[in-house]
C-alpha cells in the first residue's frame, strides 16, 4: 500500500497543456534528431519496464480467458479509443466473438446489459481514466463476466474491477501519453490468441482475404 501510494504521488500527471508549453520550451532548444531520440528513447523504456514486470504465467491465463469467452467486448474511450479498435480490428481476422464498444453509453449499456457469466469484458484505461471506462468494469463484475485491463499504473482506479490487470507505461516528453508498450502487448496477446485457435483461424483469415479480393478494397499494384 506504501509503494503504491509512493507511485501515485511519482506519477502525478500535469495537465496536457502545461505538457505542451514545457515541451515547447525544450523543442526550441533541440533539433529534430534530438527530438526523435527523447521520443525513442522514452517509448523503450516503457516497453522494457512492462515487459520485466510481466507475469508470463498470468498473461497466458488471461488470453485462455479470452480464447475460451462467448462474447468479448472491448472497452477504450477518449485516447484509448483508437488502440482499441485496433485491437479490435486485429483479432476479428479470426474472433469472430468479439465486439468494440465504449465510445458512447448508448452502444455501451445494451451490450453491459447482456453479459453473463463466460463473457469477458477487456479494457484499456489510461491516465485521467475515463469515467465509462471504470463503471463499465464495474458492472461487468456484477454480472458476473470476467475482466481484463491494461492500464499505466498500479494506482489505476481500473484495476479494482479487474480479474487480470497488466500496467504499459505511459511515459513520454511530448504531451500526450506514449501508446507504444500498450501496443507491443496487445499484439502479443493476438499472437498467443492466434497460436491457440490454430488452423481455425488460419482458415477464417485466409476467407477474409479472399472477400477482401473479391471486393476489391487493396491497391492493385
Amino acid at each position: 500500500m506504501r509503494e503504491d501510494g509512493r507511485e501515485a504521488v511519482e506519477r502525478k500527471v500535469s495537465p496536457f497543456s502545461e505538457r505542451a508549453h514545457a515541451l515547447l520550451e525544450a523543442a526550441s532548444d533541440q533539433g529534430t534528431s534530438a527530438i526523435v531520440q527523447r521520443q525513442a528513447t522514452a517509448c523503450q523504456s516503457n516497453i522494457d519496464e512492462m515487459q520485466s514486470s510481466l507475469d508470463p504465467d498470468r498473461l497466458e491465463a488471461a488470453v485462455q480467458c479470452l480464447h475460451d469467452a462467448n462474447t468479448v467486448l472491448l472497452v477504450g474511450a477518449m485516447g484509448s479509443a483508437g488502440i482499441i479498435d485496433y485491437f479490435g480490428y486485429m483479432a476479428h481476422w479470426f474472433k469472430a466473438n468479439w465486439k468494440t464498444v465504449g465510445r458512447n453509453g448508448v452502444e455501451l449499456a445494451p451490450a453491459l446489459s447482456r453479459l453473463s457469466k463466460g463473457d469477458v469484458v477487456f479494457a484499456l484505461s489510461k491516465t485521467p481514466y475515463a469515467r465509462r471506462t471504470v463503471a463499465a468494469l464495474k458492472v461487468a463484475r456484477e454480472a458476473g463476466a470476467s475482466t481484463i485491463v491494461i492500464t499505466d499504473s498500479r494506482t489505476s482506479p481500473a484495476l479494482q474491477f479487474s480479474d487480470f490487470g497488466f500496467v504499459a507505461p505511459t511515459d513520454s516528453p511530448q504531451f500526450f501519453s506514449s501508446y507504444a508498450a500498450t501496443l507491443v502487448l496487445m499484439e502479443a496477446i493476438v499472437s498467443l490468441l492466434l497460436a491457440r485457435a490454430g488452423p481455425e483461424a488460419e482458415e477464417m483469415i485466409r476467407s477474409a482475404e479472399i472477400q477482401i479480393d473479391r471486393l476489391g478494397e487493396n491497391w492493385a499494384s
